[in-house]
């Protein structure tokens, strides 16, 4: 298993010097969530973006990471707002692998324990999946991307 940290929500940090929310270029969240963990988990940071700011080009980079990996399972850190739009391109590239997407709503820096959760479902999730394919993991859910999608009037994603 592989973390892949794009950036996203989850990772956001308050920034004391200009007063905005921004995806810093570390990893700090899933440090402190993995220092808990028994195993180690190989972790890479990859785009440090908010989903957002994504783009094709982006993605190609992401998904030439994944392939030219030995690995065949990932967990990849991302912004909710484009998720799905990266679940779809990563489908269409992957069809040997297992990829879990997860993020969150909330900051880690401000809310512990929606990113806990999410993260923590997704590893637990990876270990026992058998199945290739690419999966969203938010809200308490683990589904095949096309099953479950951001509901942006409610802030949480839903079985569709």
């Amino acid at each position: 298993m592989k973390i892949l940290n794009t950036g996203g929500t989850f990772n956001k940090r308050y920034n004391e010097l200009n007063g905005h929310m921004e995806v810093p270029f570390d990893n700090d969240a899933l440090d402190v969530m993995m220092s808990s963990f028994i195993e180690s988990i190989d972790m890479a940071g990859v785009l440090y973006k908010d989903s957002l700011e994504f783009t094709t080009e982006d993605r190609k980079m992401l998904a030439n990471i994944i392939h030219a990996d030995e690995e065949k399972v990932f967990i990849i850190i991302h912004g909710t707002d484009t998720m799905e739009l990266t679940a779809e391109f990563l489908e269409t590239v992957f069809d040997d692998r297992i990829i879990i997407l997860t993020g969150a709503m909330k900051p880690f820096e401000i809310d512990k324990v929606e990113a806990s959760v999410n993260f923590g479902m997704a590893v637990g999730y990876a270990k026992c999946c058998k199945q290739n394919g690419v999966y969203i993991c938010m809200n308490g859910e683990i589904l095949p991307y096309k099953e479950l999608s951001k509901n942006r009037s409610l802030g949480k994603f839903e079985i569709v």
